[in-house]
């Protein structure tokens, strides 16, 4: 894990990494005064894209930093990875599609708990998921 100011990379390369991202979003929307609700929000949506990384590419990284933009403070959590990328992302954001037999509910899962969120994929490169949440409802 890295920790620059107020900004905080953890690699993403095992199970405990996908907690201490967890913690550290936790930890640093905690400062920025968001609620008790969407500190476990955040939390969880963090949680998702971590283990996609996990699941899909082995390992990754998760940054998160605080965001001031038009007079509003949040939260912005981007996902790297340099896996296989995801060939059909419109197919992907469906809730209840899995390439893994899973229940297909973390990328639009991840998607709802935040109040923006952006995927980008290069297949064979890799895939960036950017995603925001406003403190004190501003979204």
């Amino acid at each position: 894990m890295t920790v620059a100011s107020d900004e905080v990379r953890v690699r993403i390369a095992s199970d405990d990494d996908i907690v201490t991202a967890r913690q550290e979003g936790r930890r640093l929307s905690a400062g920025l005064g968001f609620s008790s609700t969407d500190l476990t929000l955040i939390a969880t949506a963090i949680s998702e894209v971590a283990r996609n990384i996990r699941v899909f590419a082995g390992e990754g990284q998760v940054q998160i930093r605080p965001v001031h933009e038009r007079g509003r403070e949040g939260i912005v959590v981007v996902a790297r990875d340099k896996g296989p990328g995801i060939a059909d992302i419109e197919r992907a954001m469906q809730d209840g599609y899995s390439t893994r037999g899973s229940f297909g509910l973390g990328l639009p899962g991840a998607r709802r708990l935040m109040d923006e969120f952006d995927i980008r994929s290069r297949p064979g490169k890799g895939v960036t998921v950017t995603m925001k949440k406003w403190a004190l409802g501003g979204g």
